[in-house]
């Protein structure tokens, strides 16, 4: 039998919350008359059990029953650890 679960890939925007991420989706799609690439950029809110992401990851997701009012989404996979430079603004110089 065949999944029917939906499977996204983004990019994780924020950590802060415990076991909650904010994975951005970016999709292109042309446009059926102009054919001009429109990029439609959706934010999703997913449920990561043990707080494994970090802002920066790409992560695989994977639709899920409810599991809060915005969570119906949760991380199956970190596909790639991102790199997020940790140098606030009042430490650099010129």
């Amino acid at each position: 039998m065949e999944e029917k679960r939906k499977i996204r890939v983004g990019k994780v925007v924020s950590d802060k919350m415990d076991k909650t991420v904010v994975v951005e989706v970016d999709t292109p799609w042309k446009h059926p008359l102009y054919k001009k690439t429109i990029r439609r950029v959706v934010k999703y809110y997913a449920h990561d059990e043990k707080n494994q992401c970090q802002t920066g990851d790409t992560v695989r997701i994977v639709e899920t029953r409810p599991v809060s009012r915005q969570k119906h989404w949760r991380v199956a996979e970190i596909v790639i650890k991102g790199e997020v430079a940790d140098i606030q603004p009042k430490e650099i110089t010129n």
